[in-house]
């Protein structure tokens, strides 16, 4: 007999819905989040980060709670919602704080929600980036100390780390392979044969650990990669070569891996190395290459702001009040996510100069990168003539910029991503 399950999901971002809405299609989903702006705005069919369509988000939509056994996703922010889900799926952000360590607040605040819903025989399973033994050592505690109740006797867990690329509509999260794991074997083939009732494939692990290991090294070493062709770029830019056209080169060998330059940020490539690096130094072992990685890639906005301000001054234009146009400062290309963005750091650095630095991009909510950032931004540039502009994000919506309309006569186009032609910029990171 097939077991029913009603889901309650903590967490309804980037992550947390859209595995909602898919769960929702086959079970009796419960969407959670603490913040009631976001609820009424997916409870209204609409879905901000663009990561569900209006479509599918309201064909899954119903008015209650739905009853066990029968399928549908209703979100809340009422938490006594969630006291009839007998699986618990944990998606809130683990970011790290200003000195870089890991920030485990929202997993200890969501963990202390499942404990005051939680009841005996229920399964809470995270899926939240963090370093090994985080779910058994951290969070499972925490449900223990408020519920009342004992771990693997009264309630389970697992452990399926998340692997959404936002704004990627060619990897949907039915055909991304999902990693799985549980506290015993039996919570483990249920935590996979949940999973695997709505995504094509899993791959289930032995243990939690492994599991939560497997999530901390992907981005890891993408990290590392990133950080690897960012060197090379600050190399052939002194020797007075294209680091792109160097790059196609190598590619045409089978085994090159292609990686490019960049702003390395996000909640995930920018953040998982720091999970990693805590852990390891935690028993002792200093992890010299992942901090190295780490160390490269976030000097990688001062790099840029210096190179374009070396440009503006060969080419003789002023550099004080200086006016200089920033496209893009979400994280990645068609996506509004501005966590952890790097693009701040090449602002931050253009604004010690005392320039006057002007941010578009389509994708953004103008109100969140105010309240976010600090910033002021614009859907479309401003009509002025520009000292410089910086390509930062390779959105579609500026493949027909207007580069020279835009810019004053020697004004410097710089090129972060390698987006626009090559006879167009004036140098390309």
């Amino acid at each position: 007999m097939e077991e029913l399950y009603k889901i309650g999901i903590l967490g309804l971002g980037y992550v947390g819905l859209p595995l909602a809405r898919l769960l929702s299609t086959k079970y009796a989903v419960v969407g959670f989040d603490i913040n009631q702006k976001r609820v009424t705005e997916i409870m209204n069919g609409h879905d901000k980060t663009y990561e569900v369509s209006d479509k599918l988000l309201k064909e899954v939509l119903t008015s209650g709670s739905p009853s066990l056994g029968k399928a549908g996703l209703f979100c809340t922010s009422n938490e006594d919602d969630l006291k009839d889900c007998n699986v618990y799926i944990v998606t809130v952000p683990t970011p790290v704080n200003r000195h870089n360590k890991p920030d485990l607040d929202p997993l200890y605040k969501a963990s202390e929600t499942v404990g005051r819903t939680i009841s005996k025989g229920d399964i809470v399973i995270y899926e939240s980036t963090v370093y090994p033994g985080v779910t058994e050592e951290e969070c499972v505690p925490v449900i223990e100390k408020v519920s009342g109740l004992t771990y693997n006797k009264d309630f389970f867990a697992g452990y399926s780390p998340e692997r959404i690329n936002p704004g990627d509509k060619k990897r949907s999260i039915e055909k991304i392979t999902k990693v799985t794991s549980g506290s015993t074997p039996e919570i483990a083939k249920r935590v996979d044969e949940i999973y695997r009732s709505v995504i094509e494939k899993t791959h289930l692990t032995t243990s939690i650990k492994v599991a939560e290991a497997a999530k901390a090294i992907e981005n890891s070493q993408r990290d590392i990669n990133i950080a690897f062709v960012n060197e090379l770029s600050k190399i052939f830019n002194i020797i007075g070569i294209d680091t792109k056209e160097v790059l196609e080169a190598a590619g045409t060998k089978w085994n090159f891996l292609n990686f490019t330059p960049g702003l390395v940020g996000g909640h995930c490539i920018g953040v998982d190395p720091y999970y990693l690096a805590q852990k390891a130094e935690e028993i002792g072992y200093h992890p010299e290459i992942i901090l190295a990685g780490r160390r490269l890639n976030d000097s990688m906005g001062n790099y840029v702001a210096s190179e374009v301000i070396k440009l503006m001054l060969k080419n003789d234009l002023k550099i004080k009040n200086a006016d200089i146009l920033v496209l893009g400062i979400t994280f990645k290309e068609n996506c509004p996510d501005v966590r952890n963005t790097r693009v701040v750091d090449v602002i931050k650095s253009l604004e010690e100069f005392e320039t006057n630095v002007t941010i578009c991009d389509p994708w953004v909510d103008i109100d969140e990168v105010k309240e976010e950032l600090g910033y002021d931004a614009f859907k479309k540039a401003p009509k002025k003539q520009y000292e410089a502009i910086i390509l930062a994000v390779a959105h579609n919506e500026f493949k027909d910029f207007d580069l020279e309309g835009n810019l004053k006569e020697n004004g410097v186009v710089y090129d972060v991503k390698g987006f626009f032609d090559k006879n167009k910029v004036t140098r390309r990171l």
